[in-house]
């Protein structure tokens, strides 16, 4: 076995399937691209399930990549097993239609075996294969001679995630030597058993079916290859490591960790607990913080929050009780830079994330202590020693206080927690997940027609608007046609076509495809598996054929509106890269004829400053009239020159570069002006937040940016009118007339308060005495609850010692309020038990604080008894 470090590993095994024709894919962020169905990336095949249903057709059928992925089912596992992740890196292998088992199968084992490679000893190695898999059993039998011993058949290899490319898979097994079990009584003690000795390094997924919605299986068109091998463990067994955590990938982490805490890893269980959890936590948050997910109460960010809360109560195991954890990133990002260099690059902005995020638990921690001390006390006062189950799920849930922490906590005080009652709360919690959760196609059918069309369509569509063309294919939705006829809506291919597909966001091209003796409306533009442009069209007049040669015409206003935000959306790329740092991504964008919307990764509100600072900056480079040059490179000499490429998109070795002077240089397929002095003017209408930790800007330009502006002059014109004043005045002018209102307002209350006076010393007069309580209750005539409130506070310091119901009718509704003194409260009278039997009589409800209480009611015609109530109340309490 040779000694490698986890990167050469990495790139080994990439090396190997380039020599093998495949094609090297880059790893994605692993925040999803148009895959609702997904939190994370969470697997290699993840990011290509669009080659393997069919949807899109590769360059190349053969792909390898290095994949960083998360998967967050198996938290509360991290740190007490050997190889339990929530980040981790997935080797793998795929074929989409070409080769299949045979070739999947050998070239597994010779990555494995041969001394150019990994050099395992074959020895060491077994498999596990579906029942009903006899191909890949015989592969491995008579190819790869392996013993039949050695190959066992599991029923639950069989690889399946519902509708879509499903089949049975293979996988390999490393056996670390007795050390790691040897009894031979222990029913698990085999390949694919629940056990430590046999690990499992590599699968190897054979897609021959489709999963039917009616939950039948038939055979894929196109059968796949998908394998996957976790390089975690797979580095664990070339460096003959007992977990996956002692490995090149962890220890530099774990030693850093060593130099802020009190004791170090190896010195007992719990401690060594602690580094696992606070090593795994730190990898899988500094990557995705890196890829523009950002800690928070929902989603993806409540998965970050989490991860950071429990490495933090994992750290107090370890002498650590302050933030930390910002001072790991460096060390993530040193070990990972050879192939992930991003996260070094932003580790100031990961680190800054992350200590905020610790800053704010560590003054939860205070919070959540003091609300378990109120708990504990209470229950001590009921005679209880357990801690209720649902105030542990309250902690967890409002708090983020790990359940853990809260039982570490009670027992110092002699309690328990009440673990069948938080279950249930954490049950609940769970239904509710489920029923809210959207159901989404993880992964489609295959759908052979469109991808089995063979037709050649080029866009020229860059720099003609208006051409002539062929009609090479019609398809009416199910099956090819060959004529097309008035009324009937189909989608066409061009040999040529000037429409520009949607696509990076930018909406399709509309316009016309007709003939002298047809016409057809094009409605939309989509990319077809092949790549070809599909043209959904309405047939107008006449008849449309295959062969037919037509007039392919653009919506040139359509198209030049759509350009202008385009090249403004670079543009405040840029700038919001200038004013906010570089930490800004685009996460999404939208440009339509109207409008351009922008979101992108940034943590905090804009401020009035910011957004103005923005604004200016890309209005100067409108006004600058910079040329819009746009050119092919490779993409590695793309990325040299400084492009941005752009969040979660994919490209090809020859990528196409839009440079604006010395100031934006971006990757984009997309179209645009030729100089920006042709955008005009750009205008932000709006900034909002959309999630956590990304900002959506929507602006307009050109036209739209007129009108928006003219709009919001007619609105100050006809405000300035409505205040008898002209638009420059108007700020003065609305600046005096709140002065005035509030003197008047001052002038109100004062009478208000005269006329409550009033009133007081009116209701005074009915004041009367019960077994020597002293009640005032009556109904008044007061304007609102506030002075309803003020009246009771008057009243009691005028009387004393006393219980007073005051009721009053407004607008139809019945205002009640009621207050006792210090001393009645303590000879058990409440001022919240009395309003709530007046409310009840006026068909309302209320209640309040012994000392003073309101309520409100629905019949003013009960006021009267009501308040007459209140003698029936004090002399019940006096009984």
């Amino acid at each position: 076995m040779k000694q490698l470090t986890s990167a050469e590993i990495r790139q080994m095994y990439i090396d190997f399937f380039k020599e093998k024709g495949h094609r090297v894919e880059p790893s994605v962020s692993l925040v999803p691209k148009d895959d609702p169905s997904l939190l994370w990336i969470n697997s290699g095949v993840a990011t290509l399930k669009k080659y393997f249903d069919g949807r899109v057709i590769p360059e190349n059928p053969r792909m390898v990549n290095a994949q960083k992925a998360i998967r967050t089912n198996d938290i509360e596992n991290v740190g007490y097993t050997a190889r339990h992740h929530t980040f981790f890196e997935m080797l793998g292998n795929f074929s989409i239609g070409d080769y299949f088992k045979k070739e999947a199968i050998e070239w597994a084992w010779e990555f494995l075996t041969d001394e150019k490679w990994l050099n395992l000893n074959p020895e060491l190695l077994s498999v596990t294969v579906h029942p009903e898999d006899d191909e890949a059993y015989d592969f491995w039998l008579n190819d790869i001679k392996l013993p039949k011993e050695r190959i066992i058949r599991i029923e639950e290899n069989f690889w399946d995630i519902g509708e879509g490319p499903s089949g049975p898979n293979t996988e390999i097994f490393y056996d670390r030597g007795e050390e790691f079990g040897n009894d031979p009584n222990d029913p698990e003690l085999y390949p694919g058993g629940e056990n430590n000795r046999y690990l499992e390094i590599w699968n190897l997924v054979f897609s021959q079916f489709n999963h039917n919605p009616d939950h039948t299986y038939t055979p894929l068109p196109k059968k796949n290859i998908d394998t996957g091998m976790g390089l975690e463990r797979v580095t664990s067994v070339i460096q003959n490591t007992p977990t996956n955590f002692e490995t090149d990938l962890f220890l530099p982490i774990i030693r850093k960790t060593e130099e802020l805490a009190t004791t170090t890893y190896g010195k007992s269980m719990e401690g060594d607990t602690a580094f696992k959890v606070i090593a795994d936590h730190i990898r899988t948050v500094s990557f995705a913080v890196g890829d523009g997910a950002l800690p928070s109460n929902e989603g993806r960010g409540y998965v970050l929050r989490r991860l950071i809360r429990r490495a933090v109560r994992f750290a107090k195991e370890i002498g650590i009780n302050k933030p930390f954890m910002y001072e790991l990133v460096e060390t993530v990002g040193e070990i990972m830079k050879d192939f992930y260099p991003e996260v070094l690059k932003q580790k100031e902005f990961i680190g800054s994330v992350v200590k905020v995020e610790e800053e704010r638990f560590h003054e939860t921690l205070n919070d959540g202590l003091e609300i378990l001390t109120t708990i504990i006390e209470k229950e001590k006062a009921n005679g209880s020693k357990v801690f209720p189950g649902e105030e542990v799920f309250r902690l967890y849930d409002t708090y983020g206080f790990p359940k853990e922490l809260t039982e570490e906590y009670v027992e110092e005080h002699g309690f328990s927690i009440d673990e069948a009652g938080y279950n249930k709360e954490m049950d609940k919690q769970r239904s509710r997940a489920r029923n809210a959760r959207q159901k989404v196609d993880s992964m489609q059918v295959q759908d052979t027609v469109l991808s089995e069309i063979e037709v050649d369509s080029e866009f020229i569509g860059y720099d003609n608007l208006e051409i002539d063309t062929k009609v090479v294919a019609l398809f009416d939705g199910s099956e090819m046609i060959n004529t097309a006829k008035t009324g009937d809506t189909v989608f066409l291919f061009l040999n040529k076509t000037p429409f520009y597909a949607e696509s990076g966001g930018q909406v399709a091209d509309k316009g016309w495809i007709y003939t002298d003796n047809a016409s057809a409306l094009v409605e939309d533009v989509q990319k077809s598996p092949k790549g070809q442009n599909i043209h959904r069209v309405i047939v107008k007049d006449g008849e449309l054929n295959v062969n037919d040669t037509v007039k392919a015409a653009v919506d040139s206003e359509f198209r030049n509106s759509i350009i202008k935000n385009h090249s403004a959306t670079h543009l405040l790329h840029q700038a919001l890269k200038d004013v906010l740092g570089s930490h800004v991504n685009q996460a999404g964008s939208l440009v339509t004829p109207e409008r351009l919307r922008f979101d992108f990764s940034h943590f905090n509100p804009l401020s009035d400053k910011e957004l103005r600072k923005v604004e200016e900056i890309v209005n100067e480079k409108i006004w600058e009239a910079i040329p819009v040059e746009i050119s092919l490179k490779k993409l590695q000499e793309a990325k040299e020159m400084g492009a941005m490429a752009l969040f979660g998109e994919k490209y090809g070795d020859i990528v196409r570069v839009v440079q604006m002077g010395d100031f934006s240089l971006e990757l984009c397929g997309g179209c645009h002006v030729k100089n920006t002095s042709e955008i005009g003017l750009f205008k932000l209408v709006s900034e909002s937040g959309i999630g956590a930790g990304t900002r959506r800007i929507e602006a307009v330009t050109s036209k739209e940016a007129y009108q928006y502006l003219n709009g919001k002059l007619n609105i100050l014109h006809t405000s300035a009118n409505l205040f008898k004043s002209n638009e420059e005045s108007l700020p003065e002018r609305i600046e005096n007339m709140f002065h005035e209102m509030k003197q008047l307002q001052k002038e109100n209350e004062s009478l208000s308060a005269k006329l409550a006076n009033a009133e007081s010393s009116q209701v005074m007069e009915q004041v009367e005495t019960i077994e020597g309580v002293t009640l005032l209750a009556q109904q008044v005539h007061v304007r609102d609850m506030n002075q309803l409130r003020n009246m009771i506070d008057d009243l009691k310091q005028k009387l004393g010692s006393c219980i007073i119901l005051l009721a009053t009718e407004n607008n139809g509704k019945v205002q009640l309020a009621s207050g006792v003194s210090k001393d009645l409260v303590e000879k058990g009278f409440h001022a919240g038990k009395l309003i709530k039997q007046a409310a009840q009589i006026c068909g309302g409800g209320g209640g309040g604080r012994p000392d003073m209480a309101q309520a409100g009611g629905k019949d003013p015609a009960k006021i009267l008894e009501a308040v007459q109530s209140a003698k029936d109340y004090v002399l019940e309490t006096i009984k």
